[in-house]
């Protein structure tokens, strides 16, 4: 491993363990050279899930967009990073689990909108409000009639 302080190829692992419930592993590392220590993590190489967007092109699914919408969603509510970065994980592991390659792009925003409902309410109708792409004040209130059912 290349260390990110010195450039060197010579490091020690310090100590080895399982991180995010088992889907990595975590190493703490110290290089040889400058003695400085890093973690690095392994993870499981997956085929790539490709995602359908709603004028039929294709796109790779990429975690950090994912991410930003969730965190953009919750935005100054009490919603920590760890809760974003949790249901980000559970939102991709059910991805991968149903969908050996392609998954529509509906069947994300729809996922994701199930599981803000679940967090935070106000963080589910930002995200259905831009998701739903909103016209006017009427179609927001509709939906916030159907979420208050």
């Amino acid at each position: 491993m290349k260390c990110p302080y010195c450039g060197r190829n010579k490091d020690g692992v310090i100590d080895s363990r399982v991180a995010k419930n088992g889907s990595s592993v975590r190493r703490r590392r110290e290089c040889l050279k400058c003695g400085r220590r890093f973690t690095t993590y392994e993870y499981v190489e997956r085929n790539p899930l490709m995602v359908i967007k709603k004028d039929g092109r294709r796109e790779h699914f990429d975690r950090q967009k994912l991410v930003n919408g969730l965190t953009k969603a919750c935005e100054k509510r009490p919603v920590s990073v760890e809760a974003i970065d949790r249901l980000a994980d559970t939102i991709e592991r059910t991805l991968e689990k149903k969908h050996d390659r392609e998954v529509a792009s509906k069947e994300i925003g729809e996922l994701v909108m199930k599981s803000l409902h679940s967090l935070d309410e106000i963080a589910y109708v930002r995200f259905a409000s831009v998701y739903r792409q909103f016209k006017d004040v009427g179609q927001f209130v509709k939906e916030l009639k159907k979420f208050l059912k």
